[in-house]
């Protein structure tokens, strides 16, 4: 009768081969083969009792292989990974040689995030007979953890074995994106599909990597297809919203966040989303309310933190915003974020210089530390009004506006704002052409550039108008490297003011700023007017702009329309750190938004 089930199972009538495993086993209860059998039909017919059945197999024979395998192959299938490992490690114990069983502890310890026990386990399956599955667990568990240079080879091995395994070319592509060969991932993504066009994963994964190449349209007709096979996976209406926003289509962005979110009303990373393109419209107090929704959700998202602080600041609460801002560049270096930037020769060699400007002053900071000078708001003005008609008849004399201010600030929060900018280490990021900036994120965030920031605006509100603060930074330079290319940026009024003493300066008819006469056309995209260096020339040639170069003086301010064309003029300047040239830039107001 035994025999008979088994035939009947091996041919697929397994109704009949269940019906004779369970005569069997009322005729003899201990039967083993019979009870096992059972169990395996009933995972294949994905019934929940085959658990059970297998458990009774176990009492019967507790030393089963098969019945190990597929009692922790059922554990797996319910999330109890724990059990699951437990029960394939009495196959793995000592030295077995059973493949199959070292596989799947693989797959269990990657399961568990024991990534490296995991690669181990899948390495001693490979000893054994070297295969395709197990070479793409082994990259799968070497690329979660970042070591993605050996993943790509897993994933070669595997694919030598078997070039049609989808799963391995969709992993490699993974890796080739976290590598950034976005090209390449496409490559492997589309491969893929060759073989599996309704593979969610590869189409999902192609539009990610298409985003990152600025291939929008690519990347949405990816996220579509990827879409139309999951219509409920939150994540991708997300990223069809985020590359709907890049391709201005801000109406149809905000209704795929709006998807996402009738699906996972909880997700912190929609919600942050939405804040992004409602700011980017200029509906502010919509993005505070979704951006706070985010936070509500996760309290430690340190991106919606950071938009938090700029909305606040474009709704005109510039204190309020930047101590929101500060608290999240706590979060940063106490998280190691800041650590862990990329760094540089010349950065380098300005942070010793700068420990070594401490040292001197009794504060003792080791490589990689932190310090923040104090920079509270002074009782009296920052902003020295005594500029105001000067400013004001500069603006309102010339088109495209640009006005020069000396003696921008007053004495007090000049002296104020240099001590913070000498003592405070937050010139965290570093810029290849040889300058460092300092941005609110990481740091640049005291009360007293709040306090410059709004007096600016109160002072000269027939230049900045209704423009509210959108971003700001500080640069430091290396006397003996670049300063910054020639851009136009997203805001409509820059202000610019530098305050290193005048004595380091070692030409006093340059090293300031130099700005263009032609605004950048409207059909640019930020990449194009902030980045194409060699098409802005051609286009200021073609266009006949004149240069207009304003010298550096300590406390001079350039204020001028965002959409004129600026770069660093040639730096001369003395060595030494309280030398370094010290710019600080607050963009008010956006170029265009969407929309408009």
């Amino acid at each position: 009768m035994l025999n008979q089930a088994v035939a009947f199972h091996q041919a697929g009538n397994l109704a009949e081969a269940r019906r004779l495993y369970e005569q069997v086993l009322r005729t003899d209860p201990r039967n083993f083969p019979a009870q096992y059998q059972l169990a395996l039909l009933l995972y294949q017919q994905q019934r929940p009792d085959a658990l059970n059945a297998v458990e009774a197999a176990l009492k019967l024979n507790a030393g089963s292989r098969e019945a190990l395998l597929l009692h922790s192959v059922l554990l797996m299938g319910r999330g109890q990974l724990e059990p699951a490992l437990a029960s394939i490690s009495k196959i793995t114990a000592g030295n077995s040689r059973d493949l199959q069983a070292w596989h799947n502890r693989g797959v269990i310890l990657t399961r568990l995030e024991r990534f490296q026990d995991a690669a181990a386990a899948f390495e001693r399956a490979l000893a054994i007979a070297p295969n395709a599955e197990s070479w793409d667990g082994h990259g799968s568990a070497l690329h979660l953890q970042k070591r993605l240079e050996e993943a790509l080879r897993s994933f070669d091995n595997a694919l030598k074995l078997a070039p049609q395994f989808v799963a391995a070319l969709c992993h490699r592509g993974g890796v080739l994106a976290d590598l950034r060969r976005y090209g390449e991932a496409v490559q492997a993504f589309e491969a893929a599909l060759a073989r599996s066009p309704d593979l969610f994963e590869a189409w999902s994964n192609r539009g990610s990597a298409f985003y990152e190449m600025e291939r929008m349209a690519e990347a949405l007709e990816s996220y579509d297809r990827a879409l139309a096979l999951r219509p409920r996976h939150a994540p991708d209406w997300i990223n069809r919203g985020k590359a709907l926003e890049v391709l201005e289509r801000v109406d149809e962005a905000i209704a795929s966040y709006d998807r996402a979110l009738s699906i996972a009303p909880e997700n912190a990373e929609a919600w942050y989303a939405r804040s992004l393109t409602l700011r980017t419209m200029h509906r502010f107090e919509e993005a505070l309310a979704n951006v706070d929704k985010a936070l509500a959700i996760d309290p430690h998202a340190r991106p919606a933190l950071v938009q938090r602080a700029w909305l606040l600041c474009e709704l005109n609460s510039i204190t309020d915003g930047l101590v929101v801002m500060a608290e999240a560049a706590d979060q940063a270096i106490k998280s190691g974020l800041v650590a862990g930037l990329p760094t540089s020769p010349h950065k380098r060699r300005h942070d010793a210089e700068q420990r070594e400007y401490l040292a001197a002053r009794g504060i003792s900071v080791n490589e990689g530390g932190s310090h923040l000078a104090e920079g509270g708001k002074i009782s009296g003005p920052a902003i020295d009004r005594a500029n105001i008609e000067s400013a004001s008849s500069q603006w309102i004399g010339r088109r495209p506006g640009i006005a020069v201010i000396d003696n921008l600030l007053t004495a007090e929060a000049l002296e104020r704002i240099r001590r913070f900018c000498w003592e405070s280490t937050i010139w965290h990021k570093s810029y290849k052409d040889g300058y460092l900036g300092a941005l609110p994120e990481h740091g640049f965030a005291c009360p007293l550039l709040a306090q410059i920031a709004e007096e600016l605006r109160d002072t000269f509100p027939g230049i900045i108008g209704d423009n509210r603060l959108r971003m700001m930074w500080g640069f430091k330079y290396d006397s003996r490297l670049k300063g910054i290319g020639i851009h136009a940026d997203q805001a409509a009024v820059n202000v610019n003011f530098w305050i290193t003493p005048d004595e380091a300066n070692l030409n006093s008819d340059g090293g300031g700023l130099v700005v263009w006469d032609a605004v950048a056309p409207d059909d640019w995209d930020p990449a194009k007017y902030n980045g194409d260096e060699p098409g802005i020339r051609a286009f200021l040639a073609q266009a006949g702009a004149k240069p207009v170069k304003v010298p550096y003086r300590a406390n001079r301010a350039v204020i001028f329309d965002s959409d004129l064309f600026h770069e660093t003029d040639t730096i001369e300047f003395n060595e030494g750190y309280l030398n370094r040239r010290i710019n600080i830039t607050m963009l008010y107001g956006r170029r265009t938004y969407y929309g408009r």
